[in-house]
């Protein structure tokens, strides 16, 4: 079997699928891996270190698309503007993509795969299962998407993080409150922690209580109202407006009470929930900091301008996109790792052998033999087509 590595053409993204020591287990692994030219060159992973690794480099993408027999990406495919042709129309019938497809939201991808006969498995719908935790990639780059809304954060603020005790006085730490006690959320919370903040943690299920505390935060929440707020892959299920209301009402005392609020709510497939409307901004105290990380998907901020920062009644509000991309090196050899794990999964006997009876397949194929096999994601089409 023949692996494709392509450049990655999303402006911004810096991340390549694998590293080159990836690329070498595979290639030992009796797997043939082609690399296009310069694929590594934003993670600071030159052409010379997959060559060392066993990997041919191709210099022009429309062949390596077309002649492999699986492709590995990080953002989904998209149209080319050197070839004028999407990635979907350079890849043959029959050729596996893995990707961070994001299918619940982009059906007209879904559909393209489908009618190019491309089986697609997708690295966001991975189920949050103890076997699949090598292969998930969403907590991995959701880890460092928490570490760095914490330094942006510390960069932002007025004030110390810690406590500092100088000849000029004492002053107090900052106090900060995390909304949403995912990978991203609890990694945010340590990482405010290890800077000297004084952390709330926030979250609609009452089952990360004892992480959120276990972190050295006071967990904010009412777990005796709410009930299954938790879908079986492991993540938050939309509430109901009522709901949603009562706890914006809960986080608002908390929020102007903050220096900072981290927030990183986010229902797959929806838009974010909104969890500091415009009266709490300004409330806030002047110099405050919110970090919205839920930004591509809306924001849990109304005040949130996705891809940047925008100061709203003396509030400074960041709307950062694909923060992983700061950190190429780190963030490429985590997904490297799971994606090549997933790969792992997949292959049998060097041939591609997917078992439809398998929950990590079941979670994360979208398309195959020309179908939309991915249940969720053909309920929204055929929705969307009614």
């Amino acid at each position: 079997m023949k692996i494709g590595i392509p450049k990655e053409i999303v402006p911004g993204e810096r991340r390549v699928a694998l590293a080159p020591d990836a690329v070498a287990k595979l290639v030992e692994s009796g797997l043939d891996v082609v690399v296009e030219t310069g694929a590594g060159d934003s993670a600071l992973f030159a052409d010379d270190r997959y060559i060392e690794s066993g990997a041919r480099i191709e210099l022009d993408v429309s062949t390596l698309f077309g002649s492999v027999d699986m492709v590995l990406k990080v953002q989904a495919p998209v149209i080319n503007s050197k070839t004028g042709k999407h990635e979907v129309e350079m890849m043959t019938k029959g050729t596996t993509i893995i990707a961070l497809l994001q299918p619940l939201t982009n059906l007209d991808l879904v559909s393209m795969l489908k009618d190019r006969g491309i089986t697609s498995l997708s690295m966001d719908t991975i189920p949050r299962i103890a076997r699949a935790q090598s292969m998930d990639a969403l907590s991995s780059m959701s880890s460092l998407a928490g570490y760095k809304a914490a330094l942006i954060a510390a960069n932002s603020l007025t004030k110390y993080f810690p406590m500092m005790i100088t000849a000029a006085g004492t002053y107090p730490p900052a106090k900060g409150l995390v909304l949403g006690a995912g990978v991203a959320g609890l990694q945010a919370i340590a990482t405010s922690r290890r800077l000297g903040a004084v952390m709330e943690g926030f979250d609609v299920r009452p089952i990360v209580r004892e992480q959120v505390e276990s972190l050295g935060a006071v967990f904010v929440g009412t777990p005796e109202n709410l009930h299954e707020t938790e879908t079986p892959g492991g993540y938050a299920k939309e509430l109901a407006e009522e709901t949603q209301k009562q706890e914006r009402d809960l986080l608002k005392a908390h929020a102007v009470a903050a220096d900072f609020i981290i927030s990183t709510a986010l229902i797959p497939g929806r838009r974010a929930p909104l969890l500091i409307p415009e009266d709490t901004v300004k409330e806030m105290k002047p110099g405050s900091v919110i970090v919205d990380l839920a930004a591509e998907a809306g924001g849990n901020c109304e005040n949130t301008e996705p891809g940047t920062e925008v100061v709203k009644h003396d509030v400074i509000i960041h709307g950062p996109l694909n923060l992983p991309s700061t950190m190429p090196v780190h963030a490429t050899q985590m997904y490297s790792r799971n994606i090549s794990n997933l790969v792992g999964h997949l292959i049998k006997d060097h041939e591609l052998a997917l078992d439809f009876e398998d929950q990590i397949i079941q979670g994360c194929c979208i398309t195959f033999d020309g179908k939309v096999v991915s249940d969720a994601v053909r309920n929204l089409i055929e929705n969307a087509q009614a």
